[in-house]
């Protein structure tokens, strides 16, 4: 507790000194001021953990002194300290701020745990700002991986689009990451300090769908016990992600363009509508435009909800990112399993880059647990999920496209050769051939 803090703003010099040393008594470091002047000085100069005020300090009271913290630091935790006939005067404290009044005289163990309580929630306090920035760094578009021109395109986008509060529509392929993109829209927006709440809509029936989006109050139907409040008030003032929107029953379909447009919900057995104001993501595998054109999916509503609207492409059409995904997952595995970072072998990766990825950046992740688990210093072939190892496909470049293994020969002569500033001697040495067969081969390439 040594470096836990508090000031104590009291102008009675008696009762200032009792709390002190009751206060360093019990380990804490105590500053003191006898008026708000004094006091809001130290609070600027010393940034205490916890601030206990008096009520009445002279000509400008704790009131006053605790709006003045609190423009200082919002999330400042002020005890205020009343007499028994100035109780109306503390509470009208809670309401501008302060986290908990004593009245006087106290009893010093009531005075105690009281300061235990409000350090305890500036910690949580500081803790939540904690997780709110390293959501926020997690989420910078700089910390997603990829760098080809399909998804730089899309982080170009969303990087205009999520000052807003328009509503995106992502479509792609399961495993091709919407949610993430969901939630980097989200915390680079206004709403970042908000809830990001994510809802699956083909994971639930008809009804539970229902009551969880919309929510319901006490006795709507056997088992309503209480109230519940819907997902999209839940979501007030952050984000709401409709997972697999394409899965919503036609009936809800209905009930959401309302509440979307209306941007108030009527929770089940309610009278009176509620307003709520969440932003809307919705993302889905399927091709929406499709399932329109078939009446499976209202038009009205998916016109609602992509006011922006993107497909996130699969894996393999952007296998540049392949490389970059495989080192930031093996650097990733092997950090949780407390070993080294292990190399990838040039014919691992080439296996990872030739393979189709039906499952998208899920299924890589997968696939390099398993190699980090199971290889040794470096991740070999062998290490790889046996489906990679046998799927019968081409050898391919970066660009997707299926190359012979001559073409990838030259490719690699000529690069070597770049590397080592046309050394042609240091080339044959780097790739074990002759001299003389380097020759013969760069004649070839017309070199």
């Amino acid at each position: 507790m040594n470096q836990t803090t508090i000031l104590i703003v009291e102008d009675e010099d008696l009762m200032r000194g009792i709390i002190a040393g009751l206060l360093t008594d019990a380990g804490y470091r105590v500053v003191t001021a006898e008026n708000a002047e004094e006091g809001i000085n130290l609070f600027t100069t010393e940034a205490p953990d916890l601030t206990i005020s008096d009520i009445n300090i002279g000509k400008v009271d704790g009131l006053t002194l605790l709006d003045r913290i609190k423009q200082v630091d919002a999330d400042a935790i002020v005890v205020m300290i009343t007499a028994y006939s100035s109780v109306e005067t503390a509470v009208a404290a809670l309401r501008k701020g302060a986290y908990d009044y004593i009245t006087k005289p106290f009893i010093n163990e009531d005075l105690l745990q009281a300061v235990k309580n409000a350090l305890r929630q500036r910690a949580l306090f500081r803790e939540n700002h904690y997780l709110r920035r390293e959501l926020k760094q997690r989420y910078n578009f700089d910390h997603i991986i990829g760098r080809s021109d399909a998804l730089t395109g899309i982080f170009r986008l969303i990087e205009k689009v999520a000052g807003t509060s328009s509503s995106v529509l992502m479509q792609g392929e399961s495993g091709t990451g919407k949610e993430l993109l969901a939630r980097a829209i989200h915390y680079n927006s206004p709403r970042a300090d908000g809830p990001f709440i994510a809802i699956n809509c083909g994971a639930l029936p008809e009804n539970l769908l229902e009551s969880e989006l919309f929510g319901y109050v006490k006795g709507a139907f056997t088992g309503a016990s209480t109230n519940k409040t819907g997902l999209l008030r839940a979501a007030n003032g952050g984000t709401l992600l409709l997972d697999e929107v394409g899965e919503m029953p036609a009936t809800l379909q209905v009930k959401l363009l309302r509440a979307l447009q209306e941007r108030e919900v009527t929770p089940l057995g309610a009278t009176k509508p509620e307003a709520f104001d969440a932003r809307i993501i919705a993302a889905t595998n399927r091709s929406l435009e499709e399932e329109v054109t078939q009446g499976r999916f209202r038009e009205d509503l998916f016109y609602r909800l992509s006011v922006i609207g993107f497909t996130v492409p699969p894996l393999r059409d952007r296998r540049e990112d392949i490389p970059l995904l495989v080192r930031y997952f093996v650097k990733r595995f092997c950090q949780e399993q407390g070993v080294a970072e292990k190399r990838v072998s040039d014919e691992a990766m080439q296996r990872l880059i030739n393979y189709e990825w039906r499952g998208n950046v899920r299924e890589l992740q997968n696939a390099m647990e398993r190699a980090v688990t199971l290889s040794d210093d470096q991740i070999e072939e062998n290490s790889l999920p046996n489906k990679i190892l046998t799927a019968n496909i081409g050898t391919r470049d970066l660009t997707g496209q299926i190359v012979t293994l001559e073409e990838l020969e030259r490719r690699h002569i000529l690069d070597t050769m770049a590397s080592v500033n046309d050394d042609k001697t240091r080339t044959a040495e780097l790739l074990g051939i002759d001299l003389s067969t380097l020759y013969r081969k760069l004649k070839r390439y017309g070199r």
